[in-house]
C-alpha cells in the first residue's frame, strides 16, 4: 500500500507539472538540420526546393520521457524574391500524457544587398494545439486500501484539448563565409493552459522563446575544387526563454560528403551534455545523426539523447535575369 501510494504521489505531481507548467519548447540538437523551425527567416535561403524532418528520444533512461518529431518544406520564389514553408512538429510528454502538435506557414523575404552578402526576415504562424489523456491519471477514489487500484474515479474529464494561435518572426544575414540570425518564437505569449487562470487570474502563458545564432566556414585546404576542400565550421547558439537558458558551442567538419560535429551545451543551472554528430550528404539527400551524452548530475537518469535528421533537395533552374543572391553555406550536412 505505501508504494502505491508513493507511485500516486509522484504520478499527480508529474501530472500538475506537465499540464500547468510553462514548460519550455523542445530542443533539438541538430538545429541547422531542422532551420525554420530554429529562426523561419531560413525559408528560401537555401535557393531550392528543400524538406528536412528531425526525430529526436530525449532523456532514454527514462520511460517515454520526451519524443519530438518536426518536418519543414520550403523552396524559394525567384519573382517574389521570398522564400515559402511549411511546418509541421509533434512532441509528447510522458507516455502520452500531454501532446503538443503543431502546423504552420512560413514566408521570408530575401534580400540581396550586394554581391557579397544577403538578408531574410520571415515571420511564421501557426496553429497550436495541446491534448492530453484523460484515462493515463489515476485518482485517489480510484485506489482500494487493500487492493489497489480497482474502482473507477468519480472525477470528471473537463476539457482535455486547447487549440490557439501562435507567431514567429526572425531575421538572418549572411555571406559565403558567415552567417547570423536572430529570432522571437511564441510573439504574442498566448495562453496554453486548459484551466485557463490560475487562483490569482494571470493566464498560463507560453513564454517567448529567444534565440540567437551565429557561425562561420573556413576552408582548411587548398583544393582546386571546393567539393574536395575540408571545411571547419565553427558555431554558436544561445536560447533564453522566461528563467531557462542554454548555449550550444561547438564546430563541424565538413569533407565531401561527410560531415562530423562536437558540441558542448550548458544550461541555465549545469553544464547539460556533450553532443556528438555524424552525417552524410549526397547529392540531393542527407541524413545525420546525433547523440547527447548527459554530464550533469541528472546522468545516471536520463543516460542521453537520440536524435536522427533527414532531406532531400529539389535544384530549380533560375532564368539568368532572376535576382536571386546566393545560397547560404549553412551546415545542414
Amino acid at each position: 500500500m505505501k508504494t502505491t501510494l508513493i507511485k500516486l504521489l509522484f504520478s499527480t505531481l508529474l501530472t500538475l507539472v506537465l499540464i500547468s507548467a510553462s514548460a519550455q519548447d523542445p530542443q533539438l540538437s541538430q538545429f541547422y538540420a531542422s532551420p525554420i523551425y530554429t529562426n523561419p527567416a531560413f525559408a528560401g535561403a537555401a535557393k531550392k526546393i528543400r524538406f528536412s524532418a528531425n526525430a529526436r528520444n530525449q532523456y532514454t533512461g527514462l520511460n517515454k520521457t520526451y519524443r519530438t518529431v518536426v518536418a519543414s518544406l520550403d523552396a524559394y520564389v525567384p519573382n517574389m524574391q521570398s522564400g515559402l514553408g511549411l511546418l509541421v512538429s509533434a512532441d509528447q510528454a510522458g507516455d502520452g500524457y500531454l501532446t503538443t502538435t503543431n502546423f504552420g506557414g512560413v514566408y521570408a523575404y530575401n534580400l540581396q544587398i550586394n554581391r557579397n552578402w544577403n538578408a531574410n526576415f520571415g515571420i511564421l504562424a501557426e496553429i497550436r494545439q495541446r491534448s492530453y489523456d484523460f484515462n493515463k491519471f489515476t485518482f485517489g477514489d480510484q485506489l482500494d486500501p487493500i487492493e489497489g487500484k480497482v474502482r473507477a474515479t468519480a472525477e470528471i474529464a473537463g476539457q482535455e484539448q486547447r487549440t490557439f494561435p501562435n507567431f514567429s518572426t526572425g531575421a538572418l544575414v549572411y555571406s559565403e563565409y558567415f552567417y547570423a540570425g536572430f529570432a522571437v518564437n511564441n510573439l504574442t505569449e498566448p495562453n496554453q493552459s486548459f484551466i485557463l487562470t490560475d487562483n490569482t487570474g494571470q493566464a498560463f502563458i507560453l513564454p517567448r522563446r529567444y534565440t540567437a545564432h551565429m557561425g562561420a566556414n573556413i576552408s582548411l585546404t587548398r583544393a582546386r575544387f571546393e567539393a574536395n576542400r575540408v571545411y571547419l565550421s565553427p558555431n554558436i547558439l544561445f536560447m533564453n526563454q522566461r528563467d531557462f537558458y542554454q548555449v550550444n558551442v561547438g564546430t563541424y567538419i565538413k569533407k565531401q560528403a561527410l560531415t562530423v560535429g562536437f558540441w558542448y551545451r550548458q544550461t541555465s543551472r549545469n553544464a547539460d551534455a556533450v553532443i556528438l554528430l555524424a552525417g552524410l550528404r549526397f547529392k540531393n539527400f542527407r541524413i545525420g545523426y546525433s547523440y547527447d551524452l548527459t554530464i550533469s548530475n541528472a546522468r545516471t537518469a536520463t543516460v542521453g539523447s537520440h536524435e536522427l535528421s533527414l532531406g532531400f533537395d529539389i535544384n530549380t533552374p533560375q532564368r539568368s535575369r532572376q535576382r536571386t543572391g546566393k545560397p547560404i553555406r549553412c551546415p545542414d550536412l
